[in-house]
């Protein structure tokens, strides 16, 4: 079995990793979202307020799972649900 140094073996595994929901996302750093687990009703209601499938988003803070973006020039609040549902780079 072949060994690996620990930031090799980071390297590896962040390559693996395509996406994460926004909830774990880091903050104040710009966003593409690429994937929203949501039925059509969902995906209608976060387009109405501006999240929308390769759009940029940018996270302000989160707490208990609540995350709080930047969008445009707006900013929108997300529970804990929506947060797990939404994905970015």
């Amino acid at each position: 079995m072949k060994e690996y140094s620990y930031l090799t073996y980071l390297q590896i595994k962040i390559r693996l990793v395509k996406d994460m929901p926004i909830v774990m996302a880091p903050h104040n750093s710009p966003l593409k979202i690429v994937r929203i687990a949501a039925d059509d009703k969902l995906k209608k209601h976060l387009e109405s307020l501006g999240i929308t499938l390769n759009g940029e988003i940018t996270v302000l803070s989160s707490s208990g799972g609540s995350v709080v973006c930047k969008i445009k020039d707006g900013r929108v609040a997300l529970d804990r649900e929506l947060s797990t549902k939404i994905f970015v780079v």
